[in-house]
C-alpha cells in the first residue's frame, strides 16, 4: 500500500505543453528549449522544472509558493514566442534526420540558409564556440517539402559526374604519357632517312665524299 503524502511531501505542480510548431517533432529539439528556459530562471530552482513527452513540468514544495509563483511566471513569459528560437545544430540534425557532415556541407553551398550565429562558453571551461542557427520556420519548409530527399539524390548525381570526369581525366593522362614515349622500331640512320629517287647512284658515284 502507498503511502500517503504528509504536507511536507506536497507539491505544486504546473505544466506547459509545448506545441508542434516549437518542437518541430524533435525530442533534441524540446530538451532545447527546456535548458533554454531554465537558463533563465534563478539557479536554485532550475532543476524544478523538467519536460516529458513535449511538456514542461515545474513541480515545488507546498512551502515555496512564492518562489513557485516567480517561476511560473518567468517560464509562461520565456514561453512566449518560442516557435522563433533558433534551431542549433544538433537540433536541426535531429528534425531533418541529416548527418554533420551534411549540415555543413548544405550550410557551405547556401542550401541550409544561416539565421546567423551565436557564441556561447562550454561549462567549465574558458573556452568559447560560436555556430550558425537556422529560422525554425525554414527548417519547418524544408521538412515540408521533402528537400532533404533532393539535395540527397543531387549530391549523388554531382559525386558519380565528378568520378566519371576524374576517370576520363586519368585516361587521357595515360594517353599523353604514352605517345610521348619514342618509338623503337625503324631508329636505324638508313631507316629513318627518306627514300629519294636516284640516292643509290648518287652513293656509288661518290659524290658524298
Amino acid at each position: 500500500m502507498a503511502k500517503p503524502k504528509t504536507n511536507d511531501d506536497a507539491e505544486l505542480i504546473k505544466e506547459w505543453s509545448l506545441s508542434s510548431a516549437a518542437t518541430l517533432g524533435s525530442s533534441v529539439r524540446a530538451k532545447g528549449i527546456l535548458l533554454e528556459i531554465r537558463a533563465r530562471l534563478p539557479a536554485a530552482v532550475r532543476k524544478s522544472l523538467d519536460i516529458e513527452a513535449g511538456v514542461l513540468t515545474l513541480a515545488m514544495a507546498e512551502t515555496a509558493k512564492s518562489a513557485f509563483r516567480a517561476t511560473s511566471s518567468i517560464i509562461s513569459n520565456a514561453l512566449e514566442g518560442i516557435e522563433s528560437l533558433p534551431v542549433i545544430p544538433r537540433e536541426i540534425q535531429d528534425i531533418l534526420t541529416i548527418s554533420t557532415t551534411e549540415r555543413q556541407r548544405w550550410l557551405n553551398n547556401g542550401r541550409l540558409p544561416s539565421a546567423g550565429t551565436r557564441t556561447v562558453k562550454l561549462r567549465g571551461r574558458a573556452r568559447k564556440i560560436t555556430f550558425h542557427v537556422f529560422d525554425p520556420r525554414a527548417v519547418e519548409d524544408i521538412l515540408d517539402r521533402d528537400l532533404i530527399t533532393v539535395w540527397r539524390e543531387e549530391d549523388a548525381e554531382a559525386a558519380a559526374e565528378n568520378r566519371r570526369r576524374a576517370a576520363l581525366k586519368a585516361k587521357l593522362t595515360r594517353s599523353l604519357r604514352s605517345s610521348k614515349k619514342p618509338s623503337t622500331e625503324g631508329s636505324s640512320d638508313d631507316a629513318s632517312r627518306p627514300k629519294l629517287s636516284g640516292w643509290e647512284e648518287f652513293r656509288r658515284d661518290g659524290l658524298l665524299r
